[in-house]
């Protein structure tokens, strides 16, 4: 540890200090009977109203991605970082009814996971199975990326050593994280989400008016990115778009907002609420985070501008550009305002990070061991696995650090949609039809996710001379199907993951046609079949008195 800056740091740990205190005061908050229940440790009750599931889902779907990672994105290749804002106002049209349905149909069976719903509507553990692990191995690099936050803000303050030292913001956001969430339970991301909001518009605000009036006005920031991107041998990079990267835009943007409410944490939230309503409200207030995310990321220009130069890794010798915004705080900001800066953005890693944690304990604990190994399983020793799997998640989540490093932190979450919207056609699409086989949904799965994990293996890191999982972008002229190069030579790029769910939906078309013409059993009969519509669940609803 060399340079240590104790007043950003003592700040940081007071206001770190007072959310922690308010992680374990949460597990007394809207409590029930006993927190020893899933629906209770894992969903809040479900009964969360209109202002906590407005934070909830703000501190779950605004993250470190948010405050750090897409910044560092527009840093280091200007505008293809902007990707981030079309795909966050696109996705609430697309997510409205098939997240009111998912909560109805949820609600009357007692469904507490994706894979949960998929197990019920087509009687198929195997594909439960599939979506469960789905589901928990997509979240951990996008916990990974929380975590990635937290250490570029302590590094800043001038804790960067190497070794065990290098990585101690992954043992503090361990040990935080596995203690209050194991207490609390969902109820802990929901409370500190409010102090989390709070500094975020706080420091936001003021970063808006405060630093492009000290750095000559945003003509002057907008000229200065331009230099800096007209000076870089990169085709790809430069405040606007250009023919190299337009493809990548769209479909990194279109394929973000399909894969955002696929991700368990975010069904996690939305099946925490206690009602439609709420969930209609959310869906209408929440693109007002997206006002602060395209100002949030517009900070990637104006570290330019300040000439911020990234802090060195120690372990790898290479600028952290992750550190960008963290380097941009300190360096114009006194060191007080510096310091709840810093904890503004440590605290809206740790916030979706319990989160996350805690929808992969419940895939694992209902559609995992409930399912395989203790099917007689109490909801006292239910929710014990889940507290226990919450743990275990986040050793996943920091193997991925260590042994995945793509050229941008922003590719931890890419790498995760790549993966998450293969469940796109089992758990979207068939929440409106049951015309796909499942066997054909398992075959699409197959064939998606590893096509999938091929493209991404085969993407190089530039950066650090890695052959492997460098990012999640693809050159059409290096798409390979069995040998055959259908694009050669062309320098165009997609996102991998679109790709790859074009491929899961023909795979799953062509065997559900197969299996449907040899009149294949499906795996439940027409009178267990779960065929709701939006007026039976209505009038289910009503008969259990929610509305």
């Amino acid at each position: 540890m060399t340079d240590i800056q104790w007043p950003e740091l003592i700040i940081f740990t007071i206001l770190f200090a007072v959310v922690t205190v308010l992680g374990f005061v949460a597990s007394r908050w809207k409590a029930g009977n006993t927190l020893d229940h899933l629906d209770e440790w894992g969903l809040g009750g479900r009964k969360f109203g209109s202002w906590i599931t407005w934070f909830l889902l703000g501190g779950d779907l605004y993250t470190a991605y948010t405050f750090v990672a897409v910044p560092a994105l527009m840093f280091s290749a200007g505008a293809m970082g902007l990707f981030a804002l079309p795909y966050t106002i696109i996705v609430y049209p697309i997510v409205l009814m098939p997240a009111l349905r998912m909560w109805s149909v949820s609600r009357v069976r007692g469904y507490v996971t994706p894979a949960d719903f998929v197990r019920g509507r087509f009687g198929s553990p195997t594909l439960a199975l599939l979506i469960a692990i789905t589901g928990i191995v997509a979240t951990m690099p996008y916990i990974a990326l929380q975590l990635v936050g937290l250490e570029a803000v302590l590094r800043t303050m001038g804790i960067n050593g190497s070794g065990i030292v290098g990585h101690l913001p992954l043992l503090v956001a361990f040990i935080i994280l596995a203690v209050y969430t194991y207490q609390s339970g969902l109820r802990a991301p929901a409370l500190i989400a409010f102090v989390k909001d709070i500094l975020i518009y706080l420091v936001i605000i003021v970063a808006i008016i405060y630093l492009p009036s000290k750095l000559g006005g945003w003509s002057a920031i907008f000229d200065a990115a331009d230099a800096k991107f007209d000076k870089t041998p990169s085709p790809a990079d430069g405040i606007l778009l250009n023919t190299n990267n337009q493809l990548q835009y769209a479909t990194l943007a279109l394929g973000s907002a399909l894969a955002l409410f696929l991700y368990p944490h975010s069904l996690t939230s939305v099946l925490a609420s206690r009602g439609r309503s709420v969930i209609k409200r959310n869906m209408v207030a929440l693109p007002a985070y997206s006002l602060v995310l395209g100002l949030l990321a517009l900070l990637g220009y104006v570290a330019i501008s300040a000439s911020v130069k990234p802090i060195t890794n120690n372990a790898t010798g290479k600028p952290d550009t992750n550190t960008v915004v963290p380097v941009l705080f300190d360096s114009q900001f006194s060191s007080w305002f510096a310091g709840i800066a810093f904890a503004a953005i440590g605290i809206g890693a740790l916030v979706p990070a319990a989160i996350m944690s805690i929808a992969a304990a419940n895939l694992w604990t209902r559609n995992i061991y409930k399912e395989y190994i203790k099917k007689d399983a109490t909801p006292g020793q239910e929710a014990k696995q889940a507290k226990l799997a919450s743990l275990i998640v986040k050793f996943g989540a920091v193997a991925f650090i260590l042994f995945i490093d793509p050229q941008f932190s922003i590719d931890l979450q890419l790498i995760g949609g790549v993966l998450i919207l293969q469940t796109l056609p089992a758990v979207a699409i068939s929440l409106y039809t049951r015309w796909f086989h499942r066997w054909g949904l398992i075959a699409g799965w197959v064939v998606g996710i590893g096509w999938g994990m091929i493209m991404l293996y085969n993407i190089p890191n530039p950066a650090t001379g890695k052959a492997h999982f460098g990012g999640s972008a693809l050159k059409l002229g290096d798409l390979s199907i069995f040998g055959w190069h259908p694009l050669s030579g062309s320098q165009l790029q997609i996102y991998v993951g679109f790709v790859a769910l074009i491929a899961n939906l023909l795979v799953a078309v062509i065997f559900t046609v197969i299996a449907r013409r040899l009149k294949v059993f499906n795996g439940t009969d027409d009178t267990e079949a779960e065929d709701y519509h939006a007026d039976e669940h209505d009038k289910d609803l009503r008969e259990i008195g929610v509305h």
